[in-house]
């Protein structure tokens, strides 16, 4: 009757032994961890992209499997559609993409974006003498010249990171082909590795594992669809033509907090400012749109989408975003929230250990049974 009263209801976290000892580990671990993964980016990103996919492609991996082919079969087959896919609509859209990264469309936003900019100082000096005094536009304009070339010597720079980066986002399909053939296996490999004791335990921390990197995932995606969402309403009321794809673009871009984020809205500014060359009016209530979102995203859709699906308070939520950027930077910024959904199912599974007495004693008992048995022929 008291095992009944005591034991959580399914599907509900138990929080006995999450205790400020446990979450002041978990947070010391994850800060540690960041600081870790700083350092092995070539391999943490294409395991995160691996992960999606896995998640990606596991229910029709899982559906081959109940129509009766083997795992290996089912995994192999999925993946080589897959790549197949990625395939057909790389060679299909090379040439969109090859005609919108032209140096001409490219150069033309650029010069609307700077139109805007030297219309704006000018603006500015109209209004406060000191600043005409000191001639502000000229100067930023002269040097912007100074320092311009073409589009061409700007891009290059960002041909090679993506082929540098390149041989690294390759592992990603390599990766999830091995995680859908190869998970159960290598479940069973570190559960048997644990003491039986703790048995149940394991099976679970890797259930509750399974289950939080697939809620941050899903998370993301929901955040995704709200971001693109609100940003394509209001682009579509300001009238800036592709509202919805200018919105999908920059609610991608936001998965890297921050850099992401600016590189979105600078898109939106430079789409408004050459596409209304004679309103900037339209520039400048984009900027205050995507100002808004930004702010929408970090305070209310976030908690409500990542960190409800991570179980976590949005105060905790908010408080390790600003943790991890300022512990590792952009890489801390993007890895905080799946690095701390994870280590916290660890360490309150392990507190869920330490604190259990039974469990203890139990372990205690089975190392003397042990110790009995390897000594009693001797």
């Amino acid at each position: 009757m008291s095992a009944a009263i005591d034991s959580p209801e399914p599907g509900q976290r138990s929080n006995h032994g999450s205790g400020p000892v446990v979450w002041a580990a978990i947070i010391a671990t994850t800060c540690l961890l960041l600081l870790v993964f700083q350092k092995m980016l070539w391999l943490v990103v294409p395991f995160l992209l691996a992960l999606i996919l896995y998640y990606f492609l596991y229910p029709p991996v899982k559906l081959l499997i109940y129509r009766g082919m083997s795992r290996d079969a089912a995994s192999t087959l999925v993946t080589l559609g897959f790549l197949a896919l990625l395939l057909v609509l790389g060679i299909a859209l090379t040439p969109w993409l090859t005609a919108q990264l032209a140096d001409k469309n490219v150069s033309r936003y650029v010069e609307g974006g700077l139109q805007l900019l030297d219309n704006s100082l000018r603006s500015i000096e109209a209004h406060w003498p000191t600043l005409a005094g000191a001639r502000l536009a000229d100067t930023v304009a002269a040097r912007l010249a100074q320092g311009a070339g073409t589009v061409a010597d700007h891009l290059e720079p960002v041909a090679i990171g993506i082929m540098a980066w390149a041989p690294s986002l390759m592992l990603a399909p390599f990766l999830a082909f091995f995680f859908l053939r190869d998970g159960r296996r290598f479940k069973r490999f570190l559960s048997a590795a644990v003491p039986n004791a703790f048995f149940e335990k394991t099976l679970y921390l890797l259930h509750e594992i399974d289950r939080t990197a697939r809620a941050y995932f899903m998370g993301l995606i929901s955040l995704t669809v709200l971001d693109t969402l609100t940003l394509a309403a209001g682009l579509w009321a300001l009238g800036i033509p592709g509202p919805l794809a200018l919105g999908l673009i920059c609610a991608v871009l936001a998965w890297v907090p921050y850099v992401g984020s600016i590189l979105g809205g600078l898109l939106v500014v430079l789409v408004a400012a050459t596409d209304f060359p004679d309103a900037p009016g339209m520039a400048y209530w984009a900027i205050a749109l995507f100002v808004g979102v930004r702010l929408l995203d970090d305070f209310v859709y976030m908690p409500l989408t990542i960190g409800k699906s991570l179980e976590l308070h949005p105060l905790v939520t908010v408080l390790m975003i600003f943790v991890g950027g300022a512990v590792a930077g952009i890489s801390g910024l993007m890895l905080v929230l799946p690095v701390l959904g994870v280590v916290m199912v660890i360490g309150e599974t392990i507190g869920l250990i330490v604190t259990d007495p039974r469990l203890m004693a139990r372990h205690r008992h089975a190392l003397a049974l042990r110790r009995q048995q390897a000594s009693s022929d001797l």
